[in-house]
């Protein structure tokens, strides 16, 4: 099976469930304090609850490069199999808490398990598709994290049907499933780490790890990638956290219609964003080598008059409208950004450079979390977004000015 034709995209699709579970399991904790803080009465606080989202993301973050680091030195597949089944366990866990400190720690260490997936997912799909099809590739297995997402939100659904320790049991049951499935289907492309699995030389590898820091950081396409890559998710965090508070405030309409409206437009436009942008970057890249640059470019330029229709705007049409094209223009930018380091960055250093990405992407997404909420409080929510507009310009000049890549597939 594993030298079939097809195997590269059963690799995506296989893939694209373990995104789906990532995004849902982490998200679903969002939408069903109300039914936990019944049972949990520390959560009634909203500080209290504040504390279980940040635990995650600073564990998240921090452990990204150190995810990608391991994920560039032995075997991807064992590494995403343990990474799924520990955060389905704790999951599953999840729903026999007693006590805020059971959640609390659960939550920490969900982020360590989850930090785990996202390089060593994405760098074993790029290994698998060559020039031809990454983009597409990536992008596709990108909206099985819109669809988790997506499904999350439905916690409180399942939870109000049922019981919120129901509901983490059957999350955490589906995945531990997945994860035994993924054992016999899955399988690393490296040939050097077939049959590895995470032993190795710790003195060896510190002084690797060492080498693939200081190669990364020597790189000035690396740094400009760096911020290409930061730069929309500040924008990407606000449309998360943030954009169905705008919509409930702009347009005078309860959060029960405008949690629905804001992350459907988002999600559907984001899919869409990426069947157009993943193509595209594919054939342009075989005519012009900066075509994945010039996409991705496509991508930012969209999202720019976008978020100033979202900060300004004042009808359903607009702003709707606005929301779906910073979508499709965010699905075109997120489906690029893996091909746009492989043009940069050796296979062998690709997982770690993606973990630094990452880490970058959610401590910005942090800090525009927290200063959204204080110009929330001022009432200034809406002019918030359409400063944003002017980091996306920024990196949208970096990014045409700085980028020029010589080969599609750095080896």
């Amino acid at each position: 099976m594993r030298n079939s034709k097809y195997y590269p995209w059963m690799v995506v699709a296989l893939l694209w469930v373990v995104a789906l579970l990532n995004y849902m399991d982490r998200q679903m904790l969002s939408t069903m304090r109300d039914s936990m803080q019944s049972d949990i009465v520390e959560l009634e606080m909203a500080t209290n609850f504040g504390r279980l989202m940040a635990i995650f993301l600073w564990i998240y973050g921090f452990l990204s490069p150190v995810a990608g680091l391991i994920a560039d030195r032995i075997n991807r597949k064992w590494l995403i199999v343990i990474s799924l089944f520990v955060w389905s366990l704790v999951t599953l866990l999840m729903g026999h808490c007693e006590t805020f400190n059971q959640v609390y720690w659960l939550r920490a260490l969900m982020g360590v398990s989850e930090a785990l997936y996202i390089p060593a997912g994405l760098s074993l799909i790029a290994d698998y598709h060559t020039g031809k099809s990454r983009s597409l590739a990536i992008g596709i297995h990108m909206t099985g994290l819109y669809a988790g997402q997506a499904i999350g939100g439905f916690g409180a659904t399942v939870a109000a049907a049922f019981t919120w320790q129901k509901t983490f049991h059957l999350f955490g049951i589906v995945g531990i499933v997945y994860a035994l499935i993924l054992v016999f289907f899955l399988y690393e492309k490296r040939v050097d780490h077939q049959n590895e699995f995470i032993g190795f030389k710790m003195k060896t590898s510190i002084l690797s790890m060492a080498k693939s820091f200081s190669m990364l950081f020597s790189n000035i396409a690396f740094w400009v990638i760096l911020f290409y890559f930061a730069a929309p998710s500040l924008p990407g965090w606000a449309t998360k956290n943030w954009l169905p508070t705008l919509f409930s405030e702009g347009l005078g309409i309860s959060m029960s219609t405008a949690g629905p409206m804001s992350t459907i437009a988002i999600a559907v436009s984001s899919f869409v964003g990426v069947m157009i942008g993943g193509p595209l970057s594919d054939r342009w890249v075989k005519k012009n080598i900066r075509g994945r640059i010039y996409t991705g470019a496509i991508g930012l330029s969209l999202m720019i008059p976008a978020l100033l229709f979202l900060g300004f705007g004042s009808s359903t049409l607009s702003v709707v409208g606005a929301a779906m094209c910073f979508g499709i223009g965010y699905g075109m930018f997120d489906a690029n950004n893996m091909p746009i380091l492989c043009q940069f960055v050796p296979s062998k250093q690709r997982a770690t450079a993606y973990g630094l990405m990452n880490m970058t992407g959610v401590f910005v997404g942090a800090l525009i979390t927290n200063l959204l909420g204080k110009w929330s409080d001022a009432g200034n929510l809406g002019l918030g977004f359409a400063y944003l507009a002017g980091v996306v310009i920024l990196a949208l000049v970096l990014q045409l000015v700085m980028l020029r890549p010589k080969t599609d597939n750095m080896e």
